[in-house]
């Protein structure tokens, strides 16, 4: 566990005194300045750790780049290294410094090319805040708090990705998905072995999140390969550096303009766990120019609102003993707008849909609109032509004034609840939470998937008075608020006929 003052993580502490050296310089600027030096300083220590350990060897050579190859660890070369930025951090050309530093690492490694942050020598920003931000980055607590660095680092990265997501709203939310939204998805498919895929990674959450659950499980790491494809460089560069912190392998993550739908970056790959989250209702797509693609199998999705895209093209790379998870607006579930009902129709009748699960509003930084996440599966013999519904649309709690966040109990019970239901063990609907229902049942429903529909409403306890009891006394406490109510009138109609007024 992170350090704590006062109830404050060590991650907290940092952020808050980062984000302090700001100044007026954009969150969306200032993320690439913050977490790029955090990615700098996080492979020196582990360079460090390296070198100390060839430098008590006779046979080795601790400045032989590939030594550092072998072991899976990136090679600084001398002017990259930490202890030479803090060296000359409060000089006037330390923005310089630190851009020659990501161009030496680039060129010393080939998967970082192109992929580091090179701002620092820009006019406005200020070169003694970057100088404090060098200092505070440089704290020993960072060594003394965790003897291993890449845990700390990455907990380190992962929070300040989260915060500046928070602080640039609507724009932060496109490469960054809720930590407890991804966990529940991970926890949910549970990708202990194979080939995980998103075609909308953004920073690479989903792929951290998987590696977290194959480590926590006692698995082994190397037995996922990580596949992903983002549009946007800047937030594909963030990922690049969070796989790299995490030692992810991010060779198949890949970026180019035109994104998933126009040039599908892995056009052969068949997954065996899919997770994504891909931008809600995206509208002009590119189905203009992909009309009789391959991918629609079944049915063509509308030129306005690429969720039924997304799905199918998901679908589409899922090997036939895959799962896959994606988060969609919950108009995903009912709409029946330019055929998007007739694509749901056939995703119900082919026995895709495992499971959906309504999630609560307010988790996400970019949007307000309510979301839910869809499970889909081409086997499902354990419960073939059956739903389970899942309605979390209540859970969470309010961890700020406009975020909801849920809780480790709630994630814990919906991936109970499923993993309870797939193997058809202690699993029993709750009216207001779960429901497995039949698939005659969801066409009775005309194919709408929203959980409310078939999890009902939650029974009200009966806690074990009588209604003519109840009644008495709600009777008893309403003649008495208002006989207060006549007092308090009373009371002001004399204090203004003092002054003058007559009511």
């Amino acid at each position: 566990m992170a350090k704590q003052t006062k109830g404050v993580t060590f991650e907290q502490q940092l952020f808050k005194a980062a984000d302090k050296l700001r100044k007026n310089i954009d969150a969306a600027e200032y993320k690439y300045v913050v977490l790029g030096l955090v990615f700098i300083k996080y492979i020196s220590e582990t360079f460090n750790e390296l070198y100390h350990k060839l430098e008590e060897d006779e046979y080795s050579d601790p400045e032989d780049r590939d030594e550092y190859l072998a072991e899976n660890v990136f090679f600084v070369p001398q002017t990259a290294r930490w202890s030479h930025i803090h060296n000359n951090a409060k000089l006037p050309t330390i923005g310089q410094t630190i851009d020659e530093a990501m161009e030496a690492i680039e060129s010393e490694n080939k998967s970082l090319k192109n992929v580091l942050p090179k701002v620092y020598g820009k006019a406005n920003l200020d070169k003694a805040s970057l100088g404090q931000l060098i200092d505070l980055i440089s704290n020993t607590e960072l060594q003394a708090e965790n003897e291993k660095s890449k845990d700390l680092f990455g907990r380190v990265y992962e929070y300040f990705l989260g915060e500046f997501a928070n602080a640039e709203g609507k724009k932060g939310g496109q490469f960054y998905t809720p930590k407890a939204i991804v966990r529940l998805m991970v926890e949910m498919i549970e990708p202990y072995k194979g080939r995980v895929y998103d075609p909308a990674c953004g920073s690479g959450g989903m792929f951290v999140m998987s590696e977290k659950f194959v480590t926590e499980h006692q698995g082994n790491i190397n037995d996922i390969t990580v596949y992903g494809q983002e549009s946007n460089q800047t937030t594909w560069k963030l990922s690049k550096m969070n796989l790299a912190i995490r030692n992810i392998n991010s060779q198949f993550v890949t970026w180019n303009t035109e994104g998933s739908f126009l040039k599908d970056a892995h056009p052969d790959l068949k997954a065996d766990y899919i997770l994504a989250n891909p931008p809600f209702n995206q509208k002009d797509w590119g189905i203009d120019i992909l009309q009789d693609d391959a991918r629609w199998k079944y049915g063509t999705p509308p030129s306005g609102n690429a969720n039924y895209g997304w799905m199918m093209h998901m679908l589409y790379h899922l090997a036939p003993t895959g799962v896959m998870a994606t988060v969609l607006a919950n108009g995903s579930l009912s709409s029946n707008t330019s055929g998007e009902g007739d694509i749901r129709k056939n995703l119900v009748e082919q026995d895709l849909v495992e499971c959906i699960v309504a999630l609560p509003k307010q988790l996400f930084y970019n949007t307000g609109i309510p979301a839910c996440i869809w499970f889909l599966r081409r086997e499902k013999s354990n419960h073939s032509k059956e739903i389970l519904f899942i309605d979390a649309s209540e859970m969470g709690y309010m961890k700020d004034r406009v975020h909801r966040d849920l809780a480790d109990e709630d994630i814990d019970l919906i991936t109970e609840t499923y993993h309870n239901w797939r193997k058809s063990e202690n699993y029993h609907d709750i009216k207001g939470f779960c429901k497995s229902a039949k698939t005659d049942e969801v066409i009775k429903h005309n194919h709408v998937l929203t959980p409310g529909r078939y999890v009902g409403i939650p029974d009200e306890e009966d806690d074990g008075i009588p209604f003519e009891d109840k009644m008495a006394d709600l009777t008893y406490v309403l003649k008495k608020q208002m006989a207060k109510e006549e007092e308090l009138n009373e009371e002001i109609k004399q204090k203004l006929a003092k002054i003058g007024i007559d009511l």
